[in-house]
């Protein structure tokens, strides 16, 4: 089957009605690095996701150690919630560690990253800026993973983390979602610390944009780029210990506020999430 990315067909889907000058296909090839990942795509036969994502760390020749994931009981179905610093490898990773310890798992991606085919079985796509009929649709979704015995990944803050001022590289502010549903589904909720960052020039970037005033999120299309650099690094992943559901059925705190409460423990603990590291899963 293949599974190669052409970047005229995503343009023709994505933006029908537009014609677009032929030296920014040209330019978009490159960004994306387009020979590159369809050298690795051409030779893919397998759909299942978790072992593609498992074939992306042995294709990058990189890592990932999760420490306290041996932890957790295999018979409990959990909602996994992480900060979001690389903004695709995180994800695909985490589904991969995730995936190989359970016997199933989603994470939500942004829906570019689903012209990567394998990775439709265990991804969720969302559509940025999306309207609320798409909106109702993938709430549909995550409800029907929390209905079954899937894992469940999320990562609150929605896009990967940015350069803030006075803060430095940080998630933005959680959305509530995770808490809501805990609660709605009566899942324990696992909080991750991701050890990783992207290029010093993808957070310059995002932060010229923004001075600019410029609304559209124009460094995602860097997150390949992103990727590319990511060959011959490791990453880490601390898993803390789940957390009640009941925690967040708190009648005196907003949804919004617990969501950030779990984010501010996470970056505070960040390694210490894990109270024992003497074990590990590697994915690579």
């Amino acid at each position: 089957m293949n599974f190669e990315i052409h970047i005229e067909r995503v343009l023709q889907e994505k933006l029908p009605n537009k014609k677009i000058p032929s030296f920014l296909v040209w330019l978009l090839k490159k960004i994306i690095h387009q020979d590159w990942m369809n050298r690795f795509l051409s030779s893919y036969t397998n759909e299942d996701g978790v072992q593609f994502s498992k074939d992306v760390m042995g294709y990058l020749n990189s890592k990932m150690e999760c420490f306290g994931l041996e932890k957790l009981p295999k018979d409990e179905q959990f909602i996994f919630v992480s900060n979001h610093p690389l903004g695709g490898l995180d994800g695909v990773s985490l589904a991969g560690a995730i995936g190989s310890h359970f016997s199933g798992v989603k994470f939500l991606i942004n829906d570019l990253l689903l012209y990567l085919k394998p990775l439709r079985s265990i991804g969720i796509g969302i559509k940025v800026g999306g309207k609320a009929k798409q909106a109702k649709s993938l709430s549909d979704q995550v409800d029907e993973v929390l209905s079954s015995d899937q894992q469940m990944i999320m990562f609150p803050a929605g896009m990967c983390s940015r350069y803030q001022r006075g803060i430095g590289i940080q998630d933005l502010d959680w959305k509530k979602t995770f808490v809501s549903k805990a609660v709605q589904y009566k899942r324990r909720v696992v909080p991750i610390y991701y050890n990783g960052r992207n290029s010093t020039f993808f957070y310059a970037l995002a932060f010229i944009r923004k001075s600019l005033g410029i609304k559209v999120n124009i460094e995602m299309l860097f997150l390949v780029d992103e990727l590319y650099k990511s060959q011959n690094k490791t990453f880490k992943a601390y898993f803390g210990e789940p957390i009640d559901w009941q925690y967040f059925d708190n009648k005196e705190k907003s949804p919004k506020a617990l969501a950030n409460e779990i984010k501010r423990l996470i970056y505070s603990k960040k390694e210490n999430l894990c109270q024992d590291k003497s074990k590990s899963i590697i994915l690579q």
